[in-house]
């Protein structure tokens, strides 16, 4: 006598709702640092934007000592650290081979990458209010007159944008090679060598504000906040370039990489 066939066993999670992006993006904004590596990254961030402006106030004159100047000084140090944080934010996924988690847990590639990108922004964010703390406390302290002159509107605007601009281009990069040292190798060479041909060839020098983004930004990073609108057109397109090409690359790339 042949057993009755039993019915097909199935999982319907069609009305299952999908996971909250505040929640993706609390768990990317957690995962920076619930690691050693991720909490001294954070750590050396304030650490060497404090020294920074040790370093300033040690060898600036009393009259120089305002606050523009020490936000401008505190730029250089996170233009270098920031984006390390944002390349660490992708690759750990692939390194640490935590990405088959993260899909499965959210299949959606499109909204893993938006929640890094949040979680980017998030701590972009952090280290401009941990700079402006501090430059603040240093301007107090600096001896200059008129100390707060310059701490415009604008100032803060533009050196918001910076602090965002590297996260995001470190982001970038670790989206396009999904390696760590990969990642922060061509980060550090490739911005160098467009920054040396453009300067040592005579040719390209007009070209060099359009096209490298550190000749766009070094106004910036010199403390030079007041930008006249081709200096805006030339940021723009730098990062167009330099971060949101890459972006849009690093998100292809992404979508169609074989998770392991």
């Amino acid at each position: 006598m042949t057993a009755p066939a039993q019915p097909a066993l199935t999982l319907d999670v069609s009305d299952t709702p999908r996971t909250p992006f505040l929640r993706l993006v609390g768990v990317e904004v957690r995962k920076t640092w619930d690691t050693r590596a991720g909490v001294w990254l954070l750590g050396t961030i304030v650490a060497i934007t404090a020294i920074a402006m040790v370093i300033f106030f040690a060898i600036a004159d009393a009259d120089d000592r305002i606050f523009g100047n020490f936000v401008g000084f505190s730029a250089t140090p996170q233009s270098f650290l920031l984006p390390v944080l944002g390349i660490l934010l992708v690759t750990t996924e692939w390194s640490q081979r935590t990405a088959m988690v993260t899909f499965a847990l959210e299949p959606s590639r499109t909204r893993v990458i938006a929640s890094k990108v949040v979680a980017a922004l998030i701590w972009g964010t952090g280290a401009f209010v941990a700079a402006i703390v501090i430059a603040t406390l240093f301007t107090l302290v600096g001896g200059a007159d008129d100390k707060f002159a310059d701490a415009t509107l604008t100032v803060f605007l533009l050196f918001f944008v910076l602090q965002l601009m590297t996260i995001l281009q470190g982001l970038a990069y670790g989206l396009i090679l999904l390696n760590t040292p990969a990642a922060i190798v061509v980060f550090f060479v490739l911005p160098i060598a467009s920054s040396i041909i453009f300067g040592s060839i005579s040719g390209l020098h007009d070209a060099a504000p359009w096209l490298d983004l550190g000749t766009a930004q070094s106004p910036l990073l010199e403390g030079d906040f007041d930008l006249s609108g081709q200096d805006y057109a030339q940021l723009g397109t730098a990062m167009l370039i330099w971060i949101v090409l890459p972006f849009v690359a690093g998100w292809f790339r992404v979508m169609r990489a074989e998770v392991k």
